[in-house]
């Protein structure tokens, strides 16, 4: 980890410009604050490196300001700017949809002011980290360095769609963002209502979700409401998907070459996509890129802790530092200590003591962890293992023989859904609480009706390992190769790897951790731009990856798998009925057989550390 560098000296006060506009392509001016390096009251003479960050939440916001000032005190122009239709900045907000043109527009705008050195370097995190990556695909030619934190390489496949089902956390935001929308605002009464859906509504409009087009108060901001539509209705990966602002992956050829630090965490709604960028990315482009995970949840990087369960004082790091650190290097040529780093650095979870923390408040769980540097992603050294369901609910190394019983069933009813129990979620941490937690009912969680463990529901299928005879390490991503069928035309599989604890003096009952999920909508199992309906009894294969991860279960753990159809509201709930995505006319119960065979080996393919490979020979089949 980056904990030593002192970072450049501050050696200059600060001014600030408000409200400077800047021309975009079409016309309209977008509002940014510009931090000024000053001595004696004004702007310091000479050219300085530009740090920028476009924001929809407000330049004006504490954390900016500080920000600005930060960085500004250390000798680089610091520049926040309201993204279009936000606050200060003209043109209507469509979540996305401008941002790589305008940030384009900015980056180049700010190459030729004559306080501005050449060297400017993108910072930002969840949508102003999006909003970086989408910029640096029409490779402005003043960008030198991005550090992109949380953001996304593909919004289709891994963020407001997963697998094809919608992450319902986008209809909960959509409403966060109308309380400072211009139109709120403007008119007092309508942000009051718009606040009261949001702070006390809300978990009623969830239960009521799909959203309906004039059914809640964004009815009166027309163009958030037709947002939070069409990410609803655009169940294909078609043209609307593939627009620059969130299908970044797909321009990566015309993407800058520029050093990136790509930032997330392990119960972070964009885990997937910031792992997917640095792999990508870093085999195409000639730069530095660099990635650093750790086991927080969204932007909480200065928190040891996700949901119940701490990591130690040693997981948090202070981004400011952090990001000083590699802006010094790689625009002011600093020996930091970012100049001779490892490519990759990740925290590995559960070294900790496995015990309930008295001395903390919330008395949270100690699993513990380190860093470590590693110089690739996937980490060398790891084996991707099958873990094969069983028939007797277990998960074995050892695939299914010919006599066993092959396949068990539940039932699906999607008016009695599986309730969401933590997880990679964000911007919507109120309605639906991020990270890690026992898998056991609490009033926390919406749909939770009584205390029991999740899997003790008829509609929740476990597999799990024996006890473990060893410490075992999975590092990287988790695959699923599932074999079932369905009674209905279209429905979704869900899985989730658990890491479960033996019972002990301060968890009689155990602990059963939630690690990594995932989810697959049926009818796009074999393309993402093209739906295929199910034949009702066919069986079919389906491959979805789970979020990565790194963790290890300890000696006496199990390794769990969760199968079901269901993971809300975290994501949208399937009616099965095979109609148009995004409309619920009416809700059919599917019955759903989950094959665990010779001929269908359902299997978690797992990562495992090479050092731990001799543990799985123990493994009862």
């Amino acid at each position: 980890m980056i904990n030593t560098y002192e970072g450049s000296s501050i050696a200059y006060d600060v001014n600030c410009d408000k409200n400077v506009k800047i021309p975009m392509r079409d016309g309209i001016e977008l509002a940014a604050d510009i931090y000024f390096p000053s001595l004696k009251g004004k702007p310091a003479e000479g050219q300085f490196p530009v740090i920028l960050e476009r924001t929809p939440y407000n330049k004006e916001q504490p954390r900016s300001v500080f920000q600005g000032k930060y960085y500004a005190r250390r000798g680089y122009v610091t520049v926040f700017q309201d993204v279009r239709g936000r606050f200060e900045s003209e043109g209507e907000w469509y979540a996305f949809a401008k941002e790589a043109p305008d940030g384009f527009d900015t980056v180049e705008w700010l190459g030729l002011r004559p306080w501005c050195n050449g060297r400017i370097g993108t910072m930002g995190g969840s949508y102003a980290g999006s909003d970086q990556s989408a910029l640096a695909t029409m490779n402005p030619s003043n960008l030198s360095t991005m550090v992109v934190a949380v953001g996304a390489s593909n919004y289709y496949h891994s963020s407001m769609r997963h697998n094809g089902a919608l992450e319902q956390r986008f209809h909960i935001y959509v409403f966060r963002m109308a309380m400072t929308s211009k139109e709120a605002i403007a008119n007092p009464g309508l942000q009051a209502e718009i606040m009261k859906a949001f702070n006390e509504d809300m978990t009623d409009i969830v239960r009521q979700f799909p959203l309906k087009k004039g059914a809640t108060v964004l009815r009166r901001l027309p163009s958030y409401e037709q947002w939070a539509i069409d990410i609803l209705t655009h169940g294909e990966f078609d043209e609307y998907w593939k627009q620059r602002g969130y299908a970044i992956e797909e321009y990566y050829e015309e993407h800058a070459d520029v050093p990136t630090l790509y930032l997330g965490g392990w119960y972070d709604s964009y885990a997937r996509n910031t792992t997917s960028s640095y792999l990508k990315l870093s085999k195409m482009k000639k730069s530095k890129q660099v990635l650093l995970m750790g086991p927080w949840t969204h932007g909480k990087y200065d928190f040891t802790y996700a949901g119940d369960v701490d990591f130690g004082k040693d997981s948090f790091i202070d981004q400011n530092d952090l990001r000083l650190a590699w802006f010094d290097h790689y625009m002011k040529d600093l020996n930091s200590e970012f100049a001779e780093c490892s490519p990759v650095c990740i925290f590995t979870m559960g070294t900790g003591s496995q015990k309930m923390k008295i001395d903390d408040y919330d008395r949270r769980l100690d699993h513990g962890g380190y860093w470590r540097n590693e110089t690739h992603w996937p980490v060398p050294g790891t084996k991707d293992t099958k873990f094969y369901l069983r028939f007797n609910g277990t998960l074995s190394t050892n695939i299914p023989s010919g006599n066993e019983s092959r396949s068990t069933e539940y039932t699906f009813d999607p008016s009695n859904p599986v309730p969401t129990m933590g997880g990679g979620i964000s911007a919507a941490d109120t309605i639906i609480p991020p990270g890690a937690f026992d898998q056991r009912g609490k009033s926390d969680f919406i749909g939770c009706v009584n205390e029991l463990p999740l899997n003790n529901r008829h509609d929740v299928l476990t597999f799990q390992t024996p006890k473990l005879i060893d410490d075992t390490e999975v590092t990287g991503h988790i695959v699923m190769h599932l074999w079932a069928s369905s009674s209905a035309l279209d429905t979704d599989f869900t899985a989730k790897l658990i890491d479960v604890f033996p019972p002990s003096d301060d968890y009689p009952d155990g602990f059963a951790m939630n690690i990594t999920d995932s989810i697959i909508r049926a009818r796009y199992r074999n393309s993402w731009e093209k739906s295929e309906l199910m034949e009702p009894g066919t069986t079919y294969k389906f491959v979805f990856q789970l979020f990565p991860t790194s963790n290890v279960f300890r000696k006496g753990h199990q390794i769990r798998l969760d199968i079901s159809s269901s993971n809300w509201p975290r994501f949208d709930v399937n009616p099965n009925t095979g109609g148009p995505i995004g409309l619920k006319y009416r809700y059919q119960i599917a019955q759903q057989t989950i094959f665990h065979c010779l001929d269908y080996p359902s299997h978690l393919l797992l990562p495992l550390a090479h050092n731990n490979l001799f543990q799985i020979e123990g493994f009862d089949s």
